[in-house]
Parts: C-alpha cells; structure tokens; sequence
C-alpha cells in the first residue's frame, strides 16, 4: 500500500527509501551478526505503511482486530510464538522507525528540516518528468474528428 497511498508518483523517493533500509540494516545486521535479512525489510515496510495510516483497522488472522501502529508489534509477537529470534523484526523496527523520525517527524518540528534528500539523479532515472504547462501538441496529435 505504501507505492500506491504515500509514495503514488514519487517512484525514486520509494527506491530511496528501500536503499536507505537496505544500507543501514547492512551496517546493523553486520555488526550483530545478523546475515538473512528479508524479514527485516519486511518488517521496516509494514512499520513505515503502519505509522502512515494510524486510523486503519488490522485484522490479524481473523482473531484479533486492531490500529495499524501495533502491526509490527504483532507480527513480532507472532515471530515469538512460532520460535524465531525477534532480533531480525526488531531490526526492521528500528530502521523503519529511523526512517519514519527522518521523513515524517523531525522535518515538522520547529526548526526542523529534510534529512533525507532523494539524489537528483534517481528522480532523473526513475520520476516521470513534469509536464509542461505551456505546451502546445501538433495539430497531428490534438484529437479531432474521426476522417472517413
């Protein structure tokens, strides 16, 4: 839900944001020995999507029902329950939530400003390029009446 609510249109924000975990798990998982690091991504995702929409209702596996930021908190829960090490979900957890303060929290302080810049050559590659609004289409390519 993430590429359709919060980042519909801003594709190289949303690539920044999946290299941005990836390094930083990188750096995290290497120092605590953690190599398997996909439920980590997982887990940074849902913790992003969670804190973006706080007033949608979870339903999880059909037995409990409850606010989207206690998501990540569950499905740890539930990797507790099943015998995983939770080490890898906290992880996740901590850099969605360093993403999270990043982005959405400290920029909204007083004072407070982007930390994050998305480089100017991934919206070059990735972004669809502005139209221009004083752009004119050929009369070849302005729609008109159907010629018999």
């Amino acid at each position: 839900m993430l590429e359709e609510g919060s980042f519909r249109g801003r594709t190289a924000d949303f690539v920044f944001m999946f290299l941005f975990g990836g390094v930083l798990m990188t750096l995290l998982g290497l120092l605590g020995s953690l190599f398997f690091l996909g439920q980590a991504l997982t887990a940074m995702l849902v913790y992003v999507w969670s804190r973006r929409s706080p007033g949608v209702r979870v339903n999880f596996f059909g037995l409990l029902t409850f606010q989207a930021p206690f998501l990540p908190w569950a499905l740890m829960g539930f990797s507790m329950l099943l015998g995983n090490s939770i080490l890898v979900d906290l992880l996740g957890i901590a850099v969605g939530h360093v993403y999270y303060f990043l982005e959405d929290v400290f920029p909204n302080q007083p004072g407070g400003k982007r930390l994050l810049l998305t480089p100017s050559f991934l919206k070059l590659l990735l972004d669809a390029p502005a139209e221009d609004p004083n752009y004119l289409p050929l009369p070849e390519e302005q729609p008109g009446p159907l010629q018999r």
